[in-house]
């Protein structure tokens, strides 16, 4: 009844598009009747129109025969009809204090992502959005039956949306409050970038010997959703770089729609990269199907909270601090070594752990060959992480510096807590790391770190761009905001140790 229902619903909404658009006669109180039944609840506007039979008149052989076919059942039904969208969220939580009121950055982005939904919403049939009327048929079956008989493409007619713009902006948050607002029976997901990257080679190794295996993943990925969200598009890995353009091309033509955000332009994305003339057949991809948008705000709102409340210990000495906070953490059990199993059959070695929370030296989790991967596995077992000895970056340990930056992409992705001992502040962890245009602003001479006055100086335009995220994040992991959210989730409070002063509470 409800498919009913929302079929009819589809029809009176194009006809009443067609009568606007001047394809059929009709008067202004017509189309005053037929927004009335679209907007409003199902019994209110039957009501309405049934009052007057002047208005009566009037009614659309379509709205006739809905009408006739409307039950108690079909009006409930009614309201699975998706109506608001991110933009009346957005000015419920500005009203209600939860956002900060004034950003005309925000504000032009939400636009971008209400345009979008309505779209969406007047497509919802063309783009096969209904999980429920989706095909049954497996991926690997469709894939199968396409082989043999050519499928013509089926882009969608929606083009999806690429937000780009400095960090704690709010690009997650309002791609968050987009996401949440989509129908729930819809083909929908919402992935990290990493996670999704990590997705895509695990099914890659499953169809190995096909034929095609990006077209087969694709085919997966497009039966479980045609709206795909990927926060914090980063291209790092030169693997990803190299498939992206192929498996996004036919995600399109299978009628995805991306929204993502990033902190690079469309054009900076891999900028640097080995083989990069591989990967900008990508870009032009990206740009053809997704409309860019920049968010210019030069606030940083991860920072506007109590930043000095968290557990970021400064000083090789506040060792034993960590050791204590951590064994308070675990109470009673003995941490021991314990195994992560990750994707792809891989482990992840974890010297100490107990009680949701782990322990380890910043050479184990960041100076060996570990990756997303691992970090992700990690955070599916433990919801804590104490490290100790986060040193200062530079050209010296830049492949170490990258680790770090997936370590606490992951870590925030995935709500966790942080404990560690550093070197120095967070926005000091990285004063040596510096884009290529920093490097030639500040010294001309030089815009490779070996050629620099200084050789510790680490020029990289990827970690560059990262390491603002990266002090961002820690800086608000660290807030008394966050780690109140992270108690309540988990029910484990932390308590402040005072051990004389000595200990810097970042």
């Amino acid at each position: 009844m409800r498919a009913a229902v929302a079929r009819s619903l589809r029809q009176l909404r194009r006809l009443a598009r067609h009568h606007a658009e001047g394809r059929a006669p009709i008067n202004r109180l017509t189309r005053q009747q037929n927004t009335l039944i679209l907007r409003g609840s199902a019994s209110r506007s039957l009501c309405t129109v049934r009052h007057d039979d002047e208005h009566g008149r009037f009614v659309s052989p379509a709205v006739e025969s809905l009408r006739n076919m409307f039950s108690t059942a079909a009006a409930d039904s009614i309201k699975d009809v998706p109506r608001g969208g991110p933009m009346v969220e957005y000015e419920k939580r500005i009203a209600s204090g939860d956002l900060v009121d004034g950003d005309s950055f925000q504000v032009d982005t939400i636009q971008q992502l209400q345009r979008l939904y309505e779209d969406l919403v007047e497509n919802e049939e063309a783009c096969q959005l209904d999980r429920y009327q989706s095909s049954e048929k497996s991926g690997r079956r469709r894939w199968l039956w396409s082989r043999l008989i050519a499928q013509p493409s089926t882009q969608s007619p929606v083009k999806g949306l690429y937000l780009y713009g400095g960090v704690g902006t709010g690009k997650t948050m309002l791609m968050d409050l987009f996401y949440e607002q989509l129908p729930a029976n819809w083909r929908k997901k919402r992935i990290h970038f990493h996670d999704f990257m990590l997705n895509v080679h695990s099914r890659l190794q499953m169809h190995k010997g096909v034929s095609d295996p990006l077209d087969m993943v694709a085919a997966e990925i497009s039966d479980e959703a045609i709206i795909l969200c990927l926060d914090e598009f980063m291209v790092t890995d030169v693997a990803d770089a190299m498939i992206l353009n192929r498996l996004f091309r036919h995600l399109f033509s299978k009628g995805v729609v991306l929204v993502s955000t990033s902190n690079r332009a469309p054009d900076q994305l891999y900028e640097g990269g080995l083989q990069r003339n591989l990967f900008l057949p990508f870009i032009d991809t990206l740009k053809e199907r997704c409309i860019s948008h920049p968010i210019g705000s030069a606030v940083d709102y991860r920072q506007l909270g109590s930043a000095g409340e968290g557990f970021y210990f400064i000083g090789s000495e506040c060792s034993t601090v960590l050791k204590q906070k951590f064994q308070s953490l675990i109470g009673d059990e003995e941490p021991t070594p314990q195994t992560v199993e990750v994707v792809m059959g891989r482990h992840l070695e974890v010297p100490l752990g107990a009680n949701g929370c782990a322990y380890f030296q910043f050479e184990d989790l960041c100076d060996r060959p570990i990756g997303a991967a691992d970090y992700f596995g990690l955070f599916k077992k433990f919801h804590t992480l104490a490290v100790e000895g986060v040193p200062k970056f530079g050209y010296h340990n830049r492949t170490a510096a990258y680790r770090f930056v997936t370590l606490v992409d992951v870590m925030y992705e995935n709500k966790g807590r942080l404990l560690c001992t550093a070197e120095a502040e967070p926005i000091e962890l990285f004063e040596n790391v510096v884009t290529v245009a920093e490097a030639q602003k500040s010294s001309p001479r030089s815009s490779r770190s070996q050629k620099s006055d200084d050789p510790d100086l680490c020029v990289d335009n990827e970690l560059g761009f990262a390491k603002d995220r990266t002090i961002s994040r820690l800086t608000e992991l660290n807030s008394r905001e966050y780690l109140e959210d992270f108690e309540a989730k988990w029910q484990h409070p932390l308590h402040a140790v005072d051990n004389g002063g000595d200990v810097v509470l970042a």
